[in-house]
């Protein structure tokens, strides 16, 4: 009797942003000989890098961290079907050298799309539909198309923001062609079964509080790091995709002089928590998660130490 082929170990780290999962999948990528892959829907594009979170060459310690960095700020036909294909080649090709592969980010659509097979690509395109839908956002605002998605589709549009424009529309353009919500096809394409030993190891807080304090943290940083700047430069470069980013917009306010600075950067923070509480929410529905409470350990080699005895204990490896 021929054995079952051995599916591939796949390790991901998910969670709300400012959680710490790129230096955590570092880190395991350094104690499981892995490399990373990133499931950050904004981290693909070049030049966006402080508004993204993009990891530094420091932050990545000499571990190699794929799909960052490769498409033009203003390349707006990436999809989730195009990202799940990269995803999918990338992680057969570390595997295929004997490394460890390990998804990480917090992009929900991004990471169901790889870890339950998701089939995007059965799902034809239809230019008419997306370019009246285009129309439409332009004349009455995303937050109107957004409404128009949770008459039909609540689930999907409770984890998106009003800026991920693309992909609302593309749930609408679903919805138009097939008469069935995207994420019914999402459960649907899910029955062609899994396509890697699954280890998922997620990243939350028991007081919500530490991380929105994180997250604060985390703008205060970026502002002395440059973002201001970085926003000016797209913003004066490129439009649509480029600035779906949470950060450019509520920066832009300030730029033409409709807000103050503070004011901006007080819209921002509350944009980064809600977005944050988004992906609790979207992440929070999946019973294969792991989850280690950030706040409950004593020091970061502790949570370290617990993420690397689930991964051993999972079986995967």
């Amino acid at each position: 009797m021929t054995e079952p082929t051995k599916r591939i170990p796949l390790v991901a780290v998910v969670g709300p942003t400012a959680s710490g999962k790129t230096g955590l999948a570092v880190e395991l990528a350094k104690a499981f000989d892995g490399e990373v892959i990133s499931a950050d829907s904004m981290q693909v594009y070049r030049q966006m890098d402080i508004a993204t979170a993009k990891p530094t060459a420091e932050e990545m310690s000499g571990i190699p961290y794929h799909l960052i960095d490769f498409l033009e700020p203003d390349d707006a036909a990436f999809s989730v079907a195009d990202y799940a294909e990269l995803a999918h080649a990338a992680i057969s090709e570390i595997a295929g050298r004997k490394k460890l592969p390990i998804l990480a980010g917090g992009t929900g659509l991004y990471v169901n799309a790889v870890v339950d097979n998701i089939n995007y690509a059965e799902i034809r395109n239809d230019e008419t539909v997306r370019l009246e839908l285009e129309s439409v956002a332009r004349q009455k605002g995303n937050q109107f198309l957004l409404g128009q998605l949770a008459a039909v589709d609540p689930e999907l549009a409770a984890a998106l923001h009003p800026n991920n424009l693309g992909r609302i529309i593309r749930a609408l353009e679903v919805y138009r062609l097939t008469g069935i919500p995207m994420s019914e096809h999402q459960r649907r394409s899910r029955m062609e079964g899994p396509r890697y030993d699954l280890c998922m190891l997620g990243l939350s807080f028991a007081e919500r509080k530490n991380l929105y304090d994180r997250i604060n943290r985390r703008v205060d940083i970026m502002m002395e790091e440059g973002l201001l700047e970085e926003t000016r430069r797209i913003s004066r470069i490129y439009g649509g995709t480029a600035r779906q980013a949470i950060g450019y917009k509520e920066l832009e306010a300030c730029l033409n002089g409709s807000a103050t600075l503070e004011a901006c950067v007080a819209a921002l923070k509350q944009a980064t928590r809600r977005y944050a509480k988004r992906q609790m929410t979207w992440f929070g529905r999946d019973p294969r998660i792991h989850w280690l409470t950030v706040d409950s350990f004593y020091d970061h080699s502790m949570l370290l130490e617990a993420a690397k005895n689930i991964i051993h204990n999972s079986g995967i490896l």
